[in-house]
């Protein structure tokens, strides 16, 4: 793919992002069988709904500027997955793995913010503020998830008992 205009890019970047919730739709099933606290792995679950929803909104950008959506491999996230599924393997106790699975968890979230934020930008320098306003949505829903899972964090997990 050439990349001479903005555009190219932002579609560059969409496709990445579009491979990436792919990757995590795959993913958060494991994870919430994983997990041990009904909090987190109801957590999971809804953010397995959320993920469906925010590739279709991704499938609504790429409308917006006249392209299919399709992904491509988005070796960032495959890697934060792998380290994610060799934690998942690990021995531990219950508490501990909830709090490995919410750290892997929130590695996807910072990668997502990231990836939104600047696509939103392209979108908003573009002149394209439909695409713009829905990459600024999934970019709030990422951030709510961050805080949730950080809140998850503090209440489920039991430090002294880890110690």
């Amino acid at each position: 793919m050439e990349m001479n205009h903005l555009q190219d890019l932002l579609l560059h970047d969409l496709k990445d992002l579009y491979n990436a919730e792919n990757q995590i739709l795959k993913a958060l099933p494991r994870m919430a069988k994983k997990a041990s606290a009904p909090e987190l792995k109801q957590a999971f679950e809804a953010h397995t709904e959320e993920t469906r929803r925010q590739i279709e909104k991704l499938e609504e950008v790429f409308e917006l500027f006249g392209e299919k959506a399709k992904g491509k491999t988005c070796h960032a996230m495959k890697g934060i997955i792998e380290e994610g599924k060799e934690v998942m393997q690990e021995d531990a106790e219950a508490d501990v793995m909830d709090a490995a699975l919410i750290g892997a968890a929130q590695k996807v979230e910072h990668y997502e913010i990231a990836g939104y934020g600047t696509a939103r930008t392209y979108a908003e320098m573009l002149g394209n503020k439909q695409a713009a306003r829905l990459l600024q949505q999934i970019l709030d829903e990422e951030g709510k998830t961050d805080k949730k899972l950080t809140q998850l964090a503090e209440n489920l997990i039991n430090v002294e008992a880890m110690q």
